[in-house]
């Protein structure tokens, strides 16, 4: 068929080229366009304002050319289209949309079977998401967009762009970019994979990696993390993490540590989950610390396995090298945290019958003490092993029964060992209904101990036995109510607990897991004030309690929240605990009161009191006060005052008088000040101290803070951070900042998540 010179009109071409033509007549206007057939899956469409071709062999068009099949789609000034190969060549200028994918540039040449092709000059954004797992809320895409000086489409989601330049920053700011040799962009596989590369910021170099390769969506991915660098009295370090996606079910995390102070370290973790079992290893290893010229290390193994039938195993084992690992190498958190290494295996069995249930469990445990220069007692006892079983079953009526048992060899360096056996069964009774509860309880605590030979003391047995019976009731009350003018559901609920256990004389018995229980409203409703079975306090006491709430019936906060409570000692309590003074644990005739509650949407009050009427004197207190009117803009100050309060981990007590000021606030626009100050009027010095900034720019953020805190008695510990956060690639600094930062200020937010 010859060619044909063709009127402006629309042409539809199918698979089965066919050209429709119609000729104007001379002087008259263009004809409307012919109408398009209805488009199929797979069909080919050119419109054009000219086009004219050969049959079968090629169509050209020129002028307001545009080209569609299924999801793609060329717009040029002019095309060749071969039917033959459906191959596209197109100029002078064009632009194709590929699902949400655009590319503009000024030739093409593209096959529309196989996605594939070549531009010059491109210019892009693309953005593409996979779909969200089962139950997992949608991720929102992330769009790439740049620019090269050549684009190779290797097919579906699959391209290939040569010098190119590229960021994730709105349209008309190129704050930073990723420049590149090459990069390759895989939607399908959700990896990008740049090389020689230069990270840009604002024109300047900040980084540059002759391979690196980063997610296009949420997948994980192997590959290096963002790097960290801090420095401070531990030294300057820089840590370049390496993760290694093994397995969907495994993965590896490979850290080196350069550190100019304490010298070169590397960590490693490796995580696995299996249908049955799950766990993870993890290890810092530093073959030759230049500061005590010896061989560091840390190890922490954690495992969990189901055998099936109700029995489970566990392990959790940690370890260091030496007792100032931590303070040289941890964060404040890790210090507080380790003063005691926990190492503990477990064997479980779950027993379930006919209305009851129980468990059988099988431990070891002792502990790394890190203490420098420990006491005796700093030291806690190992369980070499314990057994506990514990059970109960339903009854008629409401009733049910309870058993607890525990069996434990308890072993010491230096201290008193022994063995201990409990065995507390009892019977309650609940009775609930909508206006009001009373549980009632009675059961026997017997305890025994076969006591090893100490410090001239023969071996020998020593026993104690105890009737216990307690009664829990509680009524509610509620009706409508005006609160700060809006209407609110108030809420009265008096409560009461009896417990009656005789007063034992219990001196003679040795402690091997006992403490004092925190005096608060919890505790206020509990049968023994101490922990462990060592100490069971005697008692002939009624608590008495009242709570009172104001609800918004608009949107179910609690916008105020009163509680009062005091027990009451029909006969004296005289048991103690060797090294704890008795302010702490004869809490006989103290009142409580808390007060607290989301007074406004943007203020929030936490409150308790404890005062002592025999005494005449207040025994401790704190409040604090919240102000949040919006993510990004909090503040908070708190005061703590108490008369013999835990100071550290090592057991030991003192006053306590602290007021903690924290921040996070905006100073001008994209600035944000951060900020805590936690000081001792007792010690009258600082406990913490932070402070730094942070910078919005939307897409990009910075933070930089000091900190400086108190890590014992006579030693303080000073770092700094800081993190720059590109949007879309995620964060070049340390990577616990922003934990650092929430537990510094309650209420803190990243800024560029609002």
């Amino acid at each position: 068929m010859p060619k044909q010179k063709l009127t402006p009109l629309a042409l539809a071409v199918a698979t089965a080229f066919a050209l429709n033509a119609h000729t104007a007549r001379a002087g008259e206007e263009a004809p409307v366009a012919l109408p398009t057939p209805p488009k199929q899956q797979g069909q080919t469409v050119v419109t054009a304002d000219n086009l004219d071709g050969e049959m079968n062999v090629i169509l050209h068009a020129k002028g307001n050319v545009v080209l569609t099949r299924d999801d793609q789609k060329v717009e040029s000034d002019w095309l060749d289209y071969y039917q033959a190969k459906n191959r596209v060549k197109a100029g002078d200028q064009f632009r194709m949309t590929r699902g949400s994918d655009v590319i503009t540039g000024t030739t093409l040449d593209y096959n529309v079977d196989d996605y594939s092709g070549t531009g010059m000059n491109p210019v892009f954004s693309m953005s593409k998401q996979n779909p969200p797992a089962a139950k997992s809320a949608p991720v929102k895409p992330v769009t790439m967009r740049g620019d090269g000086s050549q684009l190779d489409f290797q097919g579906q989601n699959q391209y290939k762009i040569y010098g190119s330049r590229m960021t994730t920053c709105d349209p008309g700011d190129d704050a930073w970019y990723l420049k590149s040799a090459s990069t390759d962009l895989d939607y399908n596989s959700g990896v990008g994979v740049a090389h020689n590369a230069w990270m840009q910021f604002y024109g300047v170099p900040i980084l540059y990696t002759p391979w690196l390769d980063f997610p296009l969506n949420g997948n994980r991915k192997s590959g290096l993390l963002t790097p960290t660098f801090k420095t401070g009295t531990s030294g300057t370090e820089l840590s370049l993490p390496y993760y290694w996606n093994i397995a969907p079910n495994y993965d590896a995390t490979i850290t080196p540590h350069f550190n100019d102070k304490h010298g070169n370290m590397l960590a490693g973790e490796f995580r696995y989950l299996e249908p049955s079992y799950s766990g993870s290893i993890y290890t810092e290893q530093l073959p030759n610390d230049k500061v005590t010229d010896t061989s560091r290390y840390a190890w922490s193994v954690r495992h969990q396995q189901n055998f099936g039938h109700g029995l489970t195993f566990g392990l959790d084992y940690n370890q260091v090298s030496d007792n100032n690992y931590f303070t040289d190498f941890g964060d404040q958190v890790a210090i507080a945290s380790n003063v005691n290494l926990n190492r503990e295996a477990w064997l479980n069995y779950a027993l379930n019958w006919q209305g009851g249930s129980g468990n059988l469990t099988l431990r070891t445990q002792h502990y790394q003490n890190l203490t420098i220069n420990p006491a005796p007692t700093d030291i806690p006892y190992a369980r070499m092993p314990q057994l506990t079983f514990n059970a109960n079953q339903a009854l008629p009526s409401g009733f049910s029964a309870n058993l607890v048992t525990d069996l434990t060899r308890f072993d010491h360096p230096t201290l008193q060992t022994g063995d201990r056996f409990v065995a507390y069964p009892s019977v309650s009774w609940n009775f609930d209904r909508s206006w009001g509860f009373i549980r009632p309880k009675i059961g026997v605590n017997y305890t025994e101990y076969n006591l090893n030979a100490f410090q001239g003391n023969p071996q020998g047995t020593l026993s104690r036995t105890l009737p216990i019976f307690s009664t829990d009731a509680g009524l509610y009350f509620d009706r409508d109510a005006q609160f700060l003018g809006r209407d609110h559901l108030m809420t009265l609920e008096p409560r009461l607990f009896y417990v009656n256990i005789p007063n034992k004389d219990q001196s003679k018995l040795p402690n091997f897991d006992t403490s004092v229980n925190d005096f608060n409203f919890a505790q206020l409703f509990t049968e023994n004030r101490f922990s462990g079975y060592d100490r069971i306090n005697g008692a002939n006491e009624i608590t008495t309690a009242l709570t009172s709430r104001f609800i918004d019936q608009s949107n179910g906060l609690e916008r105020l929240r009163i509680a009062i409570g005091k027990r009451y000692y029909f006969s004296q309590q005289d048991i103690s605990l060797a090294g704890t003074p008795s302010q702490v644990t004869d809490t006989g005739n103290d009142w409580l009161v808390g007060v607290g509650g989301d007074m406004s949407k943007s203020v929030r009050l936490d409150s308790s009191y404890e005062y002592n009427p025999t005494l005449n004197a207040t025994q401790r207190y704190n409040v604090q006060l919240r102000y949040n009117p919006e993510p990004g803009k909090v503040a908070s100050i708190r005061y703590r005052y108490g008369i013999y309060e835990l100071q550290d981990d090592n057991g030991n007590y003192g006053p306590l008088r602290q007021v903690d000021v924290a921040a996070q606030w905006p100073i001008a626009k994209r600035w944000y000040a951060i900020g805590r100050y936690n000081y001792s009027l007792i010690q009258q010095r600082p406990i913490e101290q932070l402070a730094g900034f942070e910078y919005n720019d939307g897409c990009w953020s910075a933070r930089f803070y000091s900190q400086r805190y108190v890590t014992d008695l006579t030693t303080t510990k000073n770092a700094i951070f800081f993190q720059l956060e590109l949007k879309g690639l995620g964060a070049l600094g340390n990577g616990n900042l922003q934990d650092t930062l929430r537990l510094a200020i309650p209420g803190y937010t990243k800024t560029n998540e609002q």
